[in-house]
């Protein structure tokens, strides 16, 4: 164990200073003059993105093998907390077998906009839904004796200028939407790290926000340390009396010397350098000491956890006629994602899978002899056309027409938002041309945001896969053909057009500034207060049977501030084929002083 006190009384100040930022792009300094080890750190959240090479934040150079999760917007439609601690576990078990000391997850930012690129990696508009499946994944995690660095702390809501975008956002709105997740997964699981975003909010960076870190420290009790994301530090010494701990990556001594200055001139005190590198000596001590470092894992079990992961998101939008699940064996799948799946997002949380298993493999695998045409080019071009006209020849006939369709690459990736709510055009414009020769046709979606669906009154299903991770395909065909109910359910809402958004009008803002000016109303908040028609409510799936609620029962019918109230309610499945249902609790108030949004989110349970 390290010695703190003796140590922080035998450095010098230089000493201190130069643990204060990165020794390279992902790993803290090492100090063998007093048997301090460096910390390792690797990117998540639904993988381990491990660079033992060339090094980047973009998710471009070579990462080793690992599994390849669900994304976080995926996951969440699951709504099943116990199912994410044990993937939480599972990457701990991987990122201890490649001794990584700290995954750079759990992305936890409220979806204010579906425009959003990093949607992908986020959980849902709902800020208690997504402390709650927070809080599972960073417990799972950190059961292992990993750390978790959950981030962007705070409201880092765009990629565009995310940089230098300052956000403004009135007080309730922060604390009840943007920072509700953040205050209950930091009280809950206290988290080894908190990343700090790269973007302004009320006019400081994040990374120096003095206001925002001593709510972390101070109101909230965080025990741990703040790190910055990436190149976030804009000044060091102001971020350093914020409570901004480790700067990364390494600086080559520059913010070094910038501290050491500071401590000079008595801008900073040597007292709360000696608070700041404390902490760090506290969470290198606590990760380095874990015995567990270095211990194998079973691919196959994680492989099978990736499975179940994705087919308890996939979300069932909807079955006419119960054309769902297959009962024909004349079937055509339509679409080049069938072949090359779209399971996971673009950037730094990008994984190098072990295995990837697309959908048609698995129709074969499963004995179901199906007819394949490509019918789009993943980027459109002029052989569209082409394979249109062949896609529409085989769907002639066929009982079923399965079109695999959703946001290509190019359209969601970290570091850029999207402009459209539309999925690219080539793949609407198949759709319709397969609804002209055959009614059959079962839509499967990928992609990691709310899309606009110009023939979802025409087709007769529509299944939702989100990005669902190496095991996408597999999980999709169990579903499709019954032997896995879909059981999942949307953690955000599918809006008609994008002008219906709440955000429409202040997002991405300007140049410098986007202003909050929905305040609360995000997501159905909004929808639903204000009565808006959308495409598909948040909290909606189906599934292939049916369930019935009865003897709804509170306890009591007053309740004080501090107070609780039991809620009990019968629930039975009166359909034909075993299934799960999630059970969601949304409270109101009545004759409210203030502004209130209609009903809000605040207890659930997935049962079966």
């Amino acid at each position: 164990m390290l010695d703190k006190n003796t140590i922080l009384k035998d450095m010098a100040i230089e000493e201190k200073a130069s643990l204060c930022s990165g020794g390279d792009y992902w790993h803290t300094k090492e100090l063998k003059k007093y048997n301090i080890p460096r910390l390792t750190m690797s990117d998540g959240p639904h993988g381990l993105r491990l660079q033992l090479k060339q090094a980047d934040n973009l998710g471009i150079n070579e990462s080793e093998k690992a599994t390849c999760f669900p994304s976080g917007a995926t996951i969440c439609n699951s709504w099943d907390v116990d199912l994410i601690y044990k993937m939480g576990e599972a990457l701990g078990e991987e990122c201890l077998k490649n001794n990584v000391h700290i995954l750079l997850g759990l992305g936890i930012n409220i979806k204010r906009s579906p425009l959003c690129g990093r949607n992908f990696e986020y959980f849902s508009e709902d800020p208690y839904l997504t402390s709650k499946m927070g809080i599972a994944y960073i417990n799972g995690l950190q059961s292992t004796g990993v750390g978790a660095c959950l981030k962007h702390f705070a409201a880092n809501n765009q990629e565009e200028r995310r940089r230098v975008i300052n956000a403004i956002i009135d007080e309730r709105t922060l604390r009840e939407i943007y920072l509700y997740a953040f205050e209950h997964i930091v009280k809950e699981t206290q988290p080894i790290s908190v990343m700090s975003a790269y973007n302004k909010l009320n006019g400081r960076y994040c990374t120096e926000n003095k206001e925002l870190l001593d709510m972390l420290k101070n109101e909230w009790e965080h025990k741990g340390i703040v790190i910055t994301d990436w190149g976030a530090e804009n000044n060091r010494v102001e971020g350093l009396i914020a409570g901004n701990e480790l700067e990364m990556p390494a600086t080559n001594g520059k913010s070094d010397l910038q501290i050491v200055q500071a401590v000079k001139e008595k801008v900073v005190s040597e007292e709360l350098l000696d608070e700041r590198v404390g902490r760090l000596l506290d969470i290198i001590d606590k990760l380095t000491s874990n015995e567990k470092l270095g211990q194998s894992y079973d691919k196959q079990k994680h492989f099978q956890l990736a499975t179940k992961i994705a087919e308890e998101s996939i979300v069932l939008l909807k079955n006419e006629d119960e054309i769902l699940p297959i009962k024909s064996k004349n079937i055509v799948v339509i679409g080049d994602m069938a072949k090359k799946p779209r399971y996971q997002g673009a950037g730094s949380s990008t994984i190098n899978s072990e295995i990837i298993e697309n959908a048609y493999d698995s129709f074969i695998s499963a004995e179901l002899k199906v007819d394949y045409a490509n019918g789009y080019s993943r980027l459109p071009s002029a052989g569209d056309k082409k394979l249109r006209k062949e896609a529409c020849e085989m769907a002639k006939g066929k009982d079923i027409v399965i079109v695999f369709a959703g946001l290509t690459e190019e359209y969601e990736s970290e570091g850029m938002d999207r402009r459209t709510l539309d999925i690219p055009t080539n793949q609407n414009k198949l759709i319709e041309d397969i609804l002209k020769v055959n009614k059959n046709v079962v839509v499967v979606l990928s992609g990691g945001a709310p899309v606009k669906m110009p023939w979802a009154h025409k087709v007769k299903a529509i299944v939702n896969g989100y990005l669902g991770g190496q095991a996408s395909g597999k999980a999709m065909v169990n579903v499709l053909m019954g032997k896995v109910n879909p059981s999942g359910k949307l953690s955000e809402t599918y809006p008609l057009k994008l002008k219906d958004t709440p955000s429409y009008y202040n997002f991405p803002g300007s140049n410098l500034n986007v202003e909050y000016r929905e305040g609360i109303y995000v997501g159905y908040r909004y929808y639903d207060t204000f009565d808006k028609e959308v495409l598909f409510p948040f909290g909606y799936g189906l599934s292939y049977t049916k369930f019935e609620y009865s003897d709804l029962r509170l306890d009591k019918i007053h309740m004080n501030k501090d107070g609780k109230i039991k809620l009990t309610v019968k629930v039975k499945n009166v359909g034909n084929m075993s299934g799960k249902e999630i059970v969601q609790i949304y409270v109101s108030k009545e004759n409210s002083h203030t502004y209130r949004v209609k009903h809000e989110l605040k207890n659930f349970q997935k049962v079966s």
